[in-house]
């Protein structure tokens, strides 16, 4: 992932289970679809649907999660530009769109519960991520590298808010053309429990930029979570961009099954 967008929408799904880290072991499947459009600095727009399917497992302190990801872009960019912040230049700026689709970048992450402190509402988060490059490179899918990044997530939960924050590294892979720097990350929010189902909340995600010709990265999210019942709950969101690195605006949701 992990692309930032990624990173919160996995911060949403923490924030709605932050007091939950010490829970049984449990199985959970999830899918949804995220939409994104933006220029990335070019002329014309470039629109990407991303479809995740995750197996995620839980027990005592640890939480385990597979991804495996459809990915259809149409436009000039290429998923080096939308899913590592690279700014389009030159003629890549310009060029016509073109459609391509098929199996995005598997993931893989561990996060285990550093700290819970009961009463005083504070829960540490430690993760580590693995982003395989398995989508085509030569479709423009992905960049046939692996990347790596470890990121800790810091939680307070007071009656019926919550805040919460993640720092985190990634080292790039180096694919051919791109020399990709290696970058620090973060995200900022808070969620407000309406009732027992249903959850709302906001957060800003920033990141350095990966090239010396991009740009920074920051971006708004608003995001709903609804528990159905016991075994399902939904998330959506809403995402609004304010740099060449990430999209101009987006909208997904998914939805999970708890055995």
């Amino acid at each position: 992932m992990k692309n930032v967008r990624y990173i919160a929408l996995l911060l949403a799904s923490l924030a709605a289970t932050a007091a939950r880290a010490d829970a049984a072991e449990k199985f959970g499947l999830e899918t949804g679809m995220a939409y994104t459009t933006g220029k990335y600095g070019g002329a014309r727009s470039t629109e990407m649907v991303y479809v995740p399917f995750t197996a995620r497992y839980q027990v005592d302190a640890w939480s385990l999660k597979l991804t495996v990801p459809y990915l259809r872009i149409t436009g000039p960019a290429s998923a080096i530009n939308l899913l590592n912040g690279v700014s389009l230049t030159g003629t890549a700026a310009d060029a016509a769109p073109v459609t391509r689709s098929g199996l995005g970048d598997v993931q893989l992450s561990a996060t285990r519960n550093a700290y819970n402190g009961g009463e005083s509402g504070l829960v540490l988060n430690v993760t580590g991520k693995v982003k395989l490059g398995t989508a085509s490179s030569s479709e423009g899918l992905g960049t046939g590298k692996n990347d790596y990044a470890a990121q800790s997530e810091l939680f307070r939960v007071q009656e019926r808010a919550t805040t919460f924050g993640t720092l985190g590294y990634r080292v790039h892979g180096s694919p051919a053309g791109y020399s990709l720097r290696n970058v620090f990350y973060g995200s900022l929010g808070g969620s407000y429990k309406f009732d027992q189902a249903l959850q709302g909340g906001a957060m800003l995600n920033l990141g350095q930029k990966a090239t010396a010709t991009g740009s920074q990265r920051m971006e708004t999210i608003f995001f709903l979570n609804r528990r159905i019942d016991n075994a399902w709950k939904a998330q959506g969101y809403v995402l609004k961009g304010y740099t060449n690195a990430v999209p101009d605006w987006g909208v997904g949701a998914t939805v999970t099954y708890l055995l």
